[in-house]
């Protein structure tokens, strides 16, 4: 399910939007201020954000340039500033989109729909401490690049890919050593999942993102 936040301060708008936006596919969260936002960001995975530029808390554009110093979220502003320049600057920002108001509910719908099929096929993860570009191969730590081997970045994908599941040894032996899985040792896994928290955690001896759940496999934690 997708999780879309609504970032406006017309209540009635808000609740327009979610009403034209609504389906089994979609989870909204409602927010009117930027505290709000703030807090919801910081606690959920979000797909997409509709944007308002004025509220009443603060510059939409500045919330913005916040978002986009840590996160690659899908952003659709949503402003009565209808002039060329205000356009171009939103972009110029970093918004995925711009949709003056007033504006069709149906043409909404068809524009959100393509920022969210573009994260559908995205294999990028963003976060305060990490960058990871599976399709170009650069990862970033806190800044700086580092090397993945195929088989570090074929267990970092599936992991983050499943962020917050617990993933069964078994299950990801077969899915890195694909067709070789009868030939690996169990103790292959354990030596590869050492080797990345190497390279990402800031004390590989106590992990914060790559957990283990004894017994069964591991999983990701968000980096929250």
């Amino acid at each position: 399910m997708k999780k879309i936040l609504i970032l406006e301060d017309d209540l009635k708008l808000n609740d327009g939007i979610k009403l034209a936006l609504e389906n089994n596919d979609y989870n909204f969260y409602q927010c009117s201020r930027i505290k709000e936002a703030r807090k919801v960001i910081s606690r959920e995975s979000i797909d997409l954000i509709l944007l308002d530029i004025n509220l009443p808390d603060g510059l939409g554009l500045s919330f913005l340039k916040e978002i986009r110093n840590k996160s690659n979220i899908p952003i659709i502003i949503i402003s009565a500033n209808n002039m060329e320049s205000d356009i171009i600057i939103g972009l110029e920002q970093g918004a995925d989109d711009y949709i003056t108001k007033p504006f069709s509910l149906m043409v909404l719908r068809a524009r959100v729909e393509v920022q969210l099929r573009k994260t559908k096929t995205s294999r990028k993860y963003f976060s305060e401490e990490f960058l990871f570009d599976f399709d170009k191969m650069v990862f970033v730590v806190r800044g700086n690049k580092v090397g993945l081997s195929k088989t570090e970045q074929r267990l970092l994908f599936l992991l983050i890919s499943n962020k917050k599941i617990t993933l069964e040894r078994s299950f990801l032996i077969d899915k890195i050593w694909s067709g070789e899985s009868e030939y690996i040792e169990e103790h292959a896994l354990t030596v590869l999942v050492k080797r990345l928290r190497d390279k990402l955690e800031k004390d590989s001896t106590k992990p914060f993102y790559i957990k283990t759940v004894y017994g069964i496999g591991y999983s990701w934690e968000e980096d929250l």
